[in-house]
């Protein structure tokens, strides 16, 4: 009698476990940096409801924005342990999941305009795709969020009037660091919560940056001054973990993917669109933008050149680098560049 007790306890006990599982799985919850109530907070709050609704029941949809669990690094590091399901992350914190990705955004003034971008990066997206899938994430949307520039607190327009000065650098990013070090620049690492407090303080007085993000924060208030050259695309991707994706019914699966689609329409249309609105509010507000002549230009494009043999093999993988260039290659070549 008592092993039979025993037995059904044991059966009973699997069912309790096996409903709590499901219970738990039921939840979506996404991570961010992107500020509340912005673009991109708006986009995946409308991809949850798609997934909210496909699900059915007590399925509960959350977005943490504003990084408010923490940077970009971090965001992966709670994906990997379960406390995340999913994040909207740029390349800093998607080069913490897979390294080549660092190839659409480390390579400073090498994209011309977006449909370079958009052209190399659908070239490498399916092998990229595969490689983030190899390491436990699915890739539901691809987007951006505009040009890098360079916000001061003192106007500069030339390389060497940034040697003065101390840049904002993703404390992640050690091989940028040195390679900044090394040029004579000087990087402080730094999460991206840290950033207005410390050009507050004088800590940093420089902040690599899009418009976008500069307005939303406030930046532009403390570094009203910006060069105005598109150092490098700010590229991002909506992941989520393997275990959330196959925890999906295939139709749910349908359905987001159809609804990530849109988004990333949306959110690539949009983003490019808010760079020009974005510099026109600031300047309104006081934001100076301080143009290169073609010289001073001469002298960031020899910089670029100088920085790319450093990026191969260190911020980005040598033969994801070498695919770049050969896309980028084919595609001036197709335009008649």
């Amino acid at each position: 009698m008592n092993k039979y007790i025993f037995s059904i306890l044991l059966i009973l006990m699997s069912f309790i476990i096996s409903g709590a599982t499901w219970a738990a799985e039921k939840q979506l919850r996404i991570g961010t940096l992107a500020p509340k109530n912005s673009l991109y907070h708006r986009q995946l709050m409308e991809l949850g409801e798609v997934w909210r609704a496909a699900e059915g029941g007590e399925a509960k949809f959350r977005v943490f924005p504003d990084g408010s669990q923490g940077g970009e690094a971090e965001l992966a590091r709670r994906m990997r342990i379960g406390q995340l399901q999913g994040a909207l992350l740029s390349v800093v914190g998607l080069r913490e999941i897979e390294p080549s990705i660092a190839a659409l955004q480390n390579m400073p003034l090498l994209f011309k305009s977006w449909d370079e971008v958009d052209y190399v990066r659908e070239k490498m997206r399916p092998e990229m795709e595969k490689k983030f899938l190899d390491k436990g994430f699915v890739v539901l949307a691809w987007g951006d969020a505009g040009w890098v520039r360079f916000f001061s607190k003192d106007a500069a327009v030339r390389p060497d009037d940034y040697k003065k000065m101390k840049f904002f650098a993703w404390g992640s990013e050690v091989e940028q660091q040195s390679i900044m070090k090394s040029l004579g620049f000087t990087p402080v690492p730094l999460e991206t919560s840290d950033i207005l407090p410390a050009i507050q303080t004088g800590m940093i007085n420089v902040v690599p940056s899009t418009p976008y993000f500069a307005l939303a924060s406030q930046i532009y208030n403390t570094a009203p001054n910006m060069l105005d050259i598109n150092w490098a695309p700010i590229v991002g991707a909506l992941v989520v973990t393997k275990q959330a994706w196959d925890n999906m019914t295939p139709a749910v699966q349908s359905a987001v993917r159809q609804a990530s689609d849109k988004v990333s329409v949306q959110i690539r249309a949009k983003a490019r669109q808010e760079v020009d609105e974005a510099v026109d509010a600031m300047k309104k507000r006081g934001l100076i933008v301080n143009h290169p002549s073609p010289e001073q230009m001469r002298e960031w494009d020899e910089l670029a050149s100088k920085l790319y043999p450093r990026i191969r093999g260190t911020m980005v993988p040598a033969e994801t680098f070498d695919e770049v260039m050969k896309h980028l290659k084919n595609y001036r070549a197709g335009k008649g560049k």
